[in-house]
């Protein structure tokens, strides 16, 4: 494991600007609102040349917290738990604040290497006043600006030179075997699928809508496969987002489904199958997006709602009927262990290539079974077929007229690839392209 470093303090002192600083990307939403991060957020960052793992947190609340206070406090508590070095961050522009006192004496108590990083110093002009009565809690301390990148190359080395040797790994972070982007409307429980699977509260659960905002890494590792999953706030319709916050992060939701080796889109059973899970269906369906409808919370339905709830999916998948359908519970544990093989066979899937030989050997016995319809007094010819890509498998066919190919019989041939190939759940993506004479 890599050395841990939990970046820690009260709400809106700019931890997540330099979170996102250290680990030079975008990993946290950022905004003026106090309180937008709330769940652990890591990512893997190079500090001086050192490999570390770095964690955001939420703003600690320390006098009284409750409800989603509470939930947030835990979250950075795990992380000081977990961490070797902990910074910090105060607000030098406010000023000492009891809250930052609070936290300064919770550190000092565990014991664990800390640096009192004072934020918002634009330039060595100001340190000093900017500063000075943060001696008072008598820590190392390091100025910077997180916004304008004032002293973070000197923060990295200071920080380097805090970290343990031992904990350190010589060989890089492998990459995750499987990588899976949790989707789905406000409150569907993806949240609580992904602790019930990873087996501990890694993440907050609410029934407050929206708990979720960032995309959260969780990995962890089961059965020998090691998993990344990523929570992603819930998406609403568009009409009803008019808050900034929720916006951006359901831009990283949608991004996140893209870049994920599958997408588990969660179903809320209880508030049954709504408009913006068909829209969400029909999204990631149009991006040839891997993904696998979870409906979740089916403890809590009837056999009659139950039967009747599956009907509304299937009808909502004959656009994609190659889709798997899971119904779990997070609470029950129902079906959980069917998702990671699952998953795992979707990506395999994905991966699948074959030569255009054995591809125009086989296919023709498809074609030859049915042949194209005729339109407008003739039919379509096809010449041959090559595979262009994987992830998701696309194949090519040359024909002399890719007009005539209707979409029934554009169905046809997928169906009959899928057979062929033995491609079950993955997504497919067939083109048509106008050749005059069939490859040598």
């Amino acid at each position: 494991m890599h050395p841990v470093v939990a970046i820690v303090g009260r709400p809106n002192v700019g931890k997540s600007t330099l979170f996102n600083r250290l680990a030079r990307k975008n990993a946290a939403i950022t905004h003026d609102r106090p309180g937008v991060t709330r769940d652990r957020i890591r990512v893997e960052a190079s500090l001086s040349g050192r490999a570390v793992s770095l964690i955001d947190t939420g703003g600690m609340e320390l006098s009284d917290a409750e409800g989603m206070d509470l939930e947030v406090l835990r979250q950075a508590e795990a992380a000081i738990a977990e961490a070797h070095v902990l910074l910090l961050v105060v607000d030098g522009r406010e000023g000492l604040n009891p809250l930052d006192e609070q936290a300064a004496a919770m550190l000092r108590a565990g014991g664990k290497p800390v640096l009192l990083v004072v934020n918002k110093v634009d330039g060595p002009e100001r340190e000093g006043v900017l500063t000075a009565e943060f001696h008072a809690l008598g820590m190392e301390l390091q100025a910077v600006s997180a916004e304008h990148g004032f002293a973070l190359n000197t923060l990295r080395e200071r920080v380097a030179a805090m970290l343990p040797e031992e904990a350190e790994e010589a060989l890089p972070a492998e990459k995750p075997e499987l990588r899976l982007a949790m989707l789905g409307r406000p409150n569907a429980g993806k949240s609580s699928l992904i602790n019930a699977l990873v087996g501990e509260d890694r993440l907050i659960v609410s029934d407050v809508a929206g708990t979720t905002r960032d995309a959260v890494d969780v990995a962890f590792e089961r059965g020998g496969l090691r998993c990344v999953f990523v929570d992603t706030a819930g998406v609403r319709k568009r009409t009803r987002i008019d808050d900034g916050v929720e916006k951006y992060s359901v831009q990283k939701a949608l991004s996140s489904a893209r870049r994920a080796d599958a997408a588990l889109l969660v179903i809320d059973a209880v508030g049954g199958l709504g408009m913006q899970d068909k829209k969400l269906i029909s999204f990631l369906d149009k991006e040839k997006t891997a993904f696998i409808v979870l409906v979740n919370k089916v403890d809590l339905l009837s056999p009659k709602e139950l039967s009747e709830l599956k009907k509304d999916i299937s009808y909502a998948l004959k656009i994609c009927p190659h889709v798997p359908v899971l119904y779990v519970s997070a609470v029950s544990r129902r079906s959980l262990k069917k998702i990671l093989p699952l998953a795992a066979e979707v990506k395999r899937e994905c991966g699948i290539r074959v030569g255009t030989g054995e591809l125009n050997r086989s296919m023709r016995a498809v074609l030859d079974k049915h042949q194209a319809p005729v339109v407008k007094r003739r039919r379509a010819r096809f010449y041959y077929l090559t595979q262009s890509e994987e992830t998701p498998p696309t194949f090519v066919f040359f024909v002399n007229d890719p007009e005539r190919v209707k979409p029934s019989y554009a169905r046809y041939l997928e169906n009959g690839l899928r057979r062929m190939l033995g491609i079950k759940a993955a997504p497919m993506r067939l083109l048509f392209r106008s050749s005059h004479k069939p490859k040598e």
